[in-house]
């Protein structure tokens, strides 16, 4: 089917261009996912709901594993 997430999954999602001059509803969902300003970055869990959103503004966002770079601190 699709890939299988457990708990630990995340990622690390920038907000690398700016959202002005897009449509409302990417903007809606930038604040949806707690990004409020140019590079900066939060963790959210993979999930394919989040994947989805970050799918959709691709072009604003860069993305990373956060996991790996979680276990590769400690």
């Amino acid at each position: 089917m699709g890939r299988k997430t457990t708990p630990n999954d995340a990622i690390a999602i920038t907000l690398v261009r700016s959202p002005i001059g897009t449509p409302r509803s990417h903007r809606v969902i930038l604040r949806g996912l707690g990004l409020r300003r140019l590079y900066h970055t939060v963790i959210r869990p993979n999930t394919p709901q989040v994947r989805g959103l970050v799918h959709k503004l691709s072009y604003l966002l860069e993305v990373r594993d956060a996991s790996k770079e979680a276990h590769e601190a400690t």
